[in-house]
């Protein structure tokens, strides 16, 4: 080993620089200057570089080249003069949308296509709600049962393709064939046929008119098919759950058996009666307008039963005057009967069973508050000879097949068609 001589052994690779690159290499600083002097060989343009900030490599196509002074406003970042949005929702180059900025609260914007605005809280006018639109309702599930029995079967199929010739069929009244056919309620073709809007075999149409199955009938310029009853109707049960309407159209958007029901094809459903929005229980619907008059009119007396829970206890004589009648609001009503169920003795609330011939609103409710006792729960559990199936839950329907309607029409005494048996 060498004795080390003075001065420093020269490295090999060259002399140590520190903080520095070496020879060749390809960077923008070659020595350091000191603070506060400037050093434009640096950049070739005397641009120093930027240090701490966001700033782009050659070749690099950004906005961003250099920052702006706090309250001033660089022009050039964008095309058009237009500065990016940071912190608001705008849109990408290319996309369409309809929203690209935001509008100050309390302020609208008219720019946003044409078309209904989201529905929260009042409209413009102090008072007025905006339309609601219609809330997805789940459909109602079938409730399916063994299959019947052969002989039930045969029976079925041949009903469901008996047909009543078109020649034999009486003519009836326009207002009823067009509603018949689903072109509107009654009430409504009504109307149009008051102002001109029917026309029958060319002629403007009047009300009383009838027309028969070889009729030709327009209505507001176009062919209306008639669908005339030449089969058996159909008929289903549905066990209603509380908080739907038995009805078409509500203003406020609530939910209607309607909605969850399926369609009837070249038909409507008609409601055999109504519940109330807080009654549940055993609904019946058909296509046959004759047969739901039939159930419905006062004059048959079909006897309605229902399970009613009530706070407290109804002593016999209480029962007794519901029996013989009660004066209401709207005339006098009575139970044909009413009994309690076997429950719980110390239970706050018991049940009882009653059955009415008629189909007043809320007849049952008034009947018991006549006597200062509180209706919890209301629920139909027969309908004429139509009970409600234990299996068939809350929300389900089931459809009747041909000979369980057939059955359902002679017990009305009714033909197929709906028409009443000539004695």
């Amino acid at each position: 080993m060498q004795p080390r001589q003075g001065g420093a052994t020269p490295h090999p690779k060259g002399p140590r620089t520190s903080g520095l690159r070496a020879e060749g290499s390809d960077s923008r600083f070659e020595k350091r200057t000191p603070y506060g002097e400037r050093d434009d060989s640096r950049q070739p343009g005397g641009r120093r570089p930027q240090s701490g900030k966001r700033f782009e490599q050659q070749g690099s196509d950004s906005r961003f080249e250099k920052r702006t002074p706090y309250g001033e406003r660089d022009d050039s970042r964008q095309p058009g003069g237009r500065r990016p949005q940071s912190g608001k929702r705008f849109e990408q180059q290319g996309s369409d949308s309809r929203f690209e900025k935001r509008t100050p609260y309390g302020e609208r914007d008219d720019n946003r296509p044409a078309g209904r605005r989201e529905a929260s809280g009042a409209d413009e006018g102090f008072g007025q709600r905006r339309q609601v639109p219609a809330p997805l309702v789940q459909k109602a599930k079938k409730l399916r049962l063994r299959s019947p029995s052969q002989k039930i079967q045969d029976k079925s199929k041949r009903l469901r393709e008996t047909r009543v010739d078109l020649d034999e069929m009486e003519p009836i009244r326009l207002q009823k064939a067009l509603a018949a056919s689903g072109v509107g309620s009654r009430r409504e073709m009504e109307e149009w046929i008051e102002a001109g809007l029917v026309t029958v075999n060319g002629k403007v149409a009047t009300l009383g008119d009838r027309v028969g199955p070889r009729d030709r009938v327009m209505v507001k310029g176009d062919q209306i098919k008639l669908k005339w009853a030449d089969r058996l109707p159909r008929v289903i049960m549905y066990h209603k759950q509380e908080g739907e309407l038995v009805t078409r159209d509500d203003p406020q958007g609530r939910v209607t058996i309607f909605d969850r029901l399926p369609q009837a094809k070249s038909s409507r459903w008609v409601a055999i009666g109504r519940l109330d929005a807080n009654t549940s229980g055993l609904l019946l619907l058909t296509t046959s307008g004759e047969l739901a008059n039939r159930m419905m009119h006062p004059s048959f007396e079909v006897e309605r039963e229902y399970a009613v829970r009530v706070l407290g206890e109804v002593s016999t004589d209480i029962m007794k005057a519901m029996t013989e009648g009660v004066e209401l609001e709207d005339g006098p009503a009575r139970f044909e009967r009413i009994w309690h169920q076997q429950d719980n003795e110390e239970s706050a609330n018991h049940w009882y069973n009653v059955v009415i011939k008629e189909g007043r609103n809320r007849e049952v409710r008034r009947m018991f508050e006549a006597f200062g006792l509180t209706v919890s729960r209301l629920i139909r559990v027969r309908f004429g000879k139509l009970g409600l199936p234990p299996r068939l839950k809350r929300g389900q329907f089931y459809e009747l097949n041909e000979a369980e309607v057939a059955a359902v029409m002679k017990w009305c005494d009714l033909t197929m068609t709906g028409r009443q048996k000539r004695r």
